[in-house]
């Protein structure tokens, strides 16, 4: 065979240049049998031999052997060290060329040796897209619907070319999710679809395609495969459920393809997802949630949800999953709650149907996404509601919680909204029993250090959180204050030329409301406080300007 296979490489070369078909045939049929056998050994002959450069002038519409060249191509270049030798041999652009030949078998061969020579390479697959490969194949792919080895060829094709964002763009402007969602309808192999669905995930990231599938009908597909797997046991159809529900979820990420679902609260899509939620499978109530949480990203789709029961139905479902409960299902349900609570008109309606006590029923959890959640919706909840925060800030449980939560240092997140909700039950309750609480829980410290976050509006929060807590329980407080260093720190806000604003003002409010602290009074006294307020008495901000004025003249009477 070896024998055979050097006879055959030697001819090519010449058959190559000067030659009937026939001969040059009968070196391919030789150098694909061999590869059929050894396909590493033979693929570093064909190397070694430089006839991959031969192969470029080979390649040719008008050829008879150019789909076994292709074939030949396509063997060799699973293997990943002939990769690039495929490159260099400047095979790819003859290739390309080829993707607008009538006949299937070479665009079979095409296809199979492009995918192979440019697998796993952005590089190579970005050079594909920037020669123009998305439309060709998209135009391949409704010509050939019939040819289920093409398809399929396509398929992997777009699979591998939907990972690159550059890609995305040139789709969004071909027919590709018509062509797609009309060979899904056709589809009953599970394999197919499962192909297909690989296509269409990552497609579906982009707004403009994700609204052209809902317009292709999409959706319907998707509402379909769930009714008909819901109450299967068999593993193919779990998971169809699965991919078919998640990708629901992902065309609800974009405003146009949620809104046309949405149709003021009365669309079909809206109303099937609603059903998910009592549902019994966790992966129905999950991307019912998850849905849920889609369509609250906009105000008047939040009010209309509200008055009409939708909060009634999640406190159901995070019912259902309180003790031992699926924590994905928590954490959607919770996401679904925090959306609805952003329009001021549902937080009271939300409060008075008990939403904050079901919240509270998950402060045990140790799960940090669900912590989050569970400290988002009850920030959203309480925003100037007075009543509400002072009844949270009085329970004595969770305000240990968050100054618990408040150290969680390897979770960014859990710890930036505990800290957020512990500024925000003294700003929007005002009342001297929460601050009390937070104070004997330890609270004030985090506060301060809140102060120094490097988001403006966490510190800014901080520090109007802190002016209340001086305005009302100064005494109480004094000694945590000192402690935990927050003159040293307003200093540092005043002199720093980086601090925004509303910093500033804010700081210097503080200053002037800690000056009933003996114990703080000093420490202002100790700090060069005159020199960097009168600096800000020409500062370019009227209002940080003005409260410099008053702060000087504060400080100027008290020293």
């Amino acid at each position: 065979m070896a024998d055979n296979l050097t006879d055959a490489l030697k001819k090519l070369k010449i058959t190559a240049v000067d030659s009937t078909a026939d001969s040059l045939e009968g070196c391919l049929d030789c150098l694909l049998q061999a590869l059929a056998q050894n396909n590493t050994e033979t693929s570093d002959k064909i190397q070694k031999s430089g006839i991959l450069q031969v192969f470029a002038s080979l390649l040719t519409p008008q050829s008879s052997c150019t789909a076994k060249v292709a074939n030949i191509i396509a063997e060799v270049a699973k293997n990943e060290f002939m990769r690039n030798p495929c490159v260099d041999a400047g095979l790819i652009p003859p290739l390309v060329q080829l993707l607008n030949c009538k006949d299937q078998e070479v665009l079979l061969q095409t296809g199979r040796a492009l995918g192979n020579i440019c697998y796993d390479s952005h590089t190579l697959q970005s050079q594909l897209i920037n020669m123009g490969v998305i439309p060709t194949l998209v135009k391949l792919l409704g010509i050939h619907c019939q040819n289920s080895a093409l398809t399929e060829m396509c398929l992997v094709a777009f699979g591998n070319l939907a990972e690159l964002e550059s890609s995305k763009e040139q789709f969004a402007y071909t027919n590709i999710a018509e062509e797609l969602v009309k060979l899904f309808k056709k589809q009953i192999e599970h394999d197919k679809k499962e192909m297909i669905f690989e296509v269409l995930a990552p497609l579906a990231e982009n707004d403009i395609i994700k609204l052209q599938l809902v317009e292709a009908g999409l959706v319907e597909c998707l509402l379909e495969i769930v009714q008909k797997t819901v109450d299967s046991d068999k593993e193919d159809d779990i998971a169809e459920l699965k991919t078919a529900s998640d990708l629901m979820v992902l065309l609800l990420l974009g405003d146009e393809s949620m809104q046309k679902l949405f149709e003021g609260g009365k669309g079909s899509v809206f109303q099937r997802v609603l059903l998910w939620i009592p549902s019994n499978s966790h992966q129905l109530q999950l991307a019912g949630a998850l849905a849920i949480a889609n369509f609250a990203r906009n105000d008047g789709n939040c009010i209309h949800m509200v008055d009409n029961g939708i909060v009634q139905k999640l406190m159901d479902l995070l019912d259902r999953h309180v003790e031992d409960g699926n924590v994905t299902v928590q954490h959607a349900a919770l996401s679904a709650l925090r959306n609805l609570a952003i329009p001021v008109v549902n937080k009271a309606k939300m409060l008075s149907a008990g939403v904050a006590e079901a919240v509270l029923k998950f402060l045990k959890s140790e799960m940090p996404p669900v912590q989050f959640k569970l400290l988002g919706t009850l920030r959203m909840l309480i925003d100037a509601q007075a009543e509400a925060a002072e009844q949270l800030g009085k329970n004595v449980k969770l305000v240990e919680r968050l100054v618990e939560w408040c150290e969680a240092k390897d979770h960014a997140g859990v710890m930036g909204e505990s800290n957020r909700l512990l500024s925000a039950l003294i700003r929007h309750s005002k009342s001297k029993d929460v601050i009390r609480t937070i104070i004997q829980s330890g609270g004030i410290k985090h506060l301060v250090t809140m102060a120094t976050s490097e988001h403006v509006i966490m510190q800014n929060e901080a520090l109007v959180a802190l002016a209340l807590i001086a305005a009302l329980e100064l005494a109480t407080a004094e000694k945590d204050l000192e402690s935990a260093q927050l003159v040293q720190i307003l200093h540092r806000l005043l002199s720093d030329e980086r601090s925004a604003p509303e910093i500033k003002y804010n700081s210097m409010v503080l200053i002037c409301a800690l000056m009933g602290s003996e114990l703080l009074h000093k420490e202002v006294q100790s700090l060069a406080f005159l020199d960097v307020v009168s600096k800000l008495r020409s500062h370019e901000n009227k209002t940080v300007a003005q409260q410099a004025s008053l702060t000087e003249q504060r400080l100027a009477v008290e020293s």
